[in-house]
């Protein structure tokens, strides 16, 4: 039955090592059931719930995608998404993480029909490479703003804004620890080397003291909490029109971005045959709404599954795999409520390294690519807001080659995303 369905054979695969790969693939992304409940409970969410949220929306997530498309691509909460969610929409605007939620539910709603309409084509082929690239660089930025923070590394200073904390005490030295950890596990291949470094991080503090064992297994505890509590009214309030737009231009990116990097790397799509990147964008856009429902920030395709693909895995039994493993998940509550933040700031910080190798494909030889570029990595953690940094960068950027003469070179999309940005400054301010 699973040969005939997934077509493992014909992908040149087997059962045993889709499997394996699912199993690779799940160790190197499970860290988001640690660190997601970590930053929403921020916002006043229920963490226990959350951790259901995030668990129940990665299996759901991972199992349409090894269904729809049968790629095999495992999906959860996305991280940056959940940061933009807690820090900058609830912390920072102000709103009620009910009504994020319901912003994240319209974003996905928009998107599904972006996909349905190949409207999501027409808006990632104009936008611009450099700015893609500065995109996903400048959320990593943002990471390690709230990893050194939240662990107490960098500290505010009334003179400096920012300056080193005291890293003679205890949680700041663990973080520090965490972050070689997790490098060193990952620089010698070692599989769920972000796990692995947020485990040891987690026993460690408990023998100093510094969190409590709360047990490893248990029944799940209740998603009562967060599910169906999205308030979509709520959402459609001026200033989460703004946030909408945001949530949509990042999902469009990170997700269409991570499906086709990890499928060209699977042989999924020859550019001689047709391939099933329409019903994977499509499985992407669905497990957005599904996540809002149960109350989770949206939910994307994780580009920790090449890894899984660099075990051996061609086809949806793989992203199966990962779901189930997802649900398995759910029975480890008491485990994921006694990791500290010291042990999960390490990770998001080692996850924000990786992620500013994409300003390697910046054009900084053009200025008028660099420069908007630049500015789009450097607002995001300036200002507290992935929002800002993607303004400032759509916006300078039609500025800039308009400026210069080459306004031709601006496709319709970074007009209209520029356009947008400029009238919610008009009309709302830098709120």
């Amino acid at each position: 039955m699973l040969e005939s369905f997934f077509r493992i054979k014909e992908e040149g695969s087997s059962v045993r090592t889709e499997v394996i790969a699912g199993i690779t693939t799940f160790l190197t992304m499970s860290y988001i059931i640690f660190v997601n409940p970590d930053i929403l409970s921020t916002t006043g969410m229920d963490r226990n719930a959350v951790f259901v949220a995030t668990c129940l929306a990665a299996a759901l997530g991972s199992a349409i995608m090894a269904l729809l498309p049968r790629w095999p691509i495992g999906m959860a909460p996305g991280m940056g998404l959940n940061a933009f969610f807690a820090f900058t929409v609830v912390g920072a605007m102000g709103f009620t993480w009910q009504q994020a939620l319901g912003a994240v539910f319209i974003s996905g709603v928009i998107f599904l029909v972006l996909t349905l309409t190949g409207a999501r084509a027409w808006i990632i082929s104009g936008i611009p490479k450099s700015m893609r690239s500065a995109i996903a660089a400048g959320i990593g930025l943002f990471l390690a703003i709230i990893a050194l923070s939240s662990s107490q590394i960098v500290v505010a200073n009334p003179a400096t804004l920012v300056s080193l904390g005291d890293l003679t005490q205890t949680g700041p030295l663990l973080a520090i620890a965490g972050f070689f950890i997790i490098a060193a596990l990952d620089a010698l291949k070692v599989r769920g080397s972000i796990l692995l470094g947020i485990l040891i991080i987690t026993v460690v503090s408990m023998l100093l003291g510094v969190s409590q064992f709360n047990g490893v297994v248990s029944m799940p505890p209740s998603i009562a909490p967060t599910f169906l509590q999205l308030d979509i009214m709520g959402a459609l309030h001026s200033g989460l029109l703004y946030v909408i737009l945001v949530l949509v231009l990042v999902e469009v990116f990170d997700a269409t971005g991570t499906l086709i990097g990890v499928a060209k790397r699977a042989g999924l799509m020859p550019d001689d045959k047709p391939n099933r990147l329409g019903k994977a964008l499509l499985a992407d856009s669905t497990a957005i709404v599904a996540g809002s429902v149960l109350g989770t920030s949206s939910t994307t395709a994780y580009v920790e599954s090449a890894s899984g693909v660099q075990a051996g895995g061609r086809t949806g039994l793989t992203a199966l795999v990962v779901a189930l493993l997802f649900l398995a998940a759910l029975f480890f509550a008491p485990l994921a409520g006694s990791v500290p933040v010291y042990a999960t700031a390490p990770a998001l910080l080692y996850v924000a390294c990786l992620m500013m190798r994409e300003l390697l494909d910046v054009e900084w030889e053009e200025i008028t690519e660099a420069a908007p570029a630049a500015l789009t990595a450097l607002m995001m953690p300036f200002t507290y807001s992935i929002a800002n940094g993607l303004a400032f960068g759509f916006i300078s950027y039609a500025l800039l080659k308009t400026l210069t003469g080459r306004y031709r070179d601006v496709h319709p999309a970074t007009w209209l995303v520029a356009g947008l940005f400029i009238i919610r400054f008009v009309m709302v301010g830098s709120e």
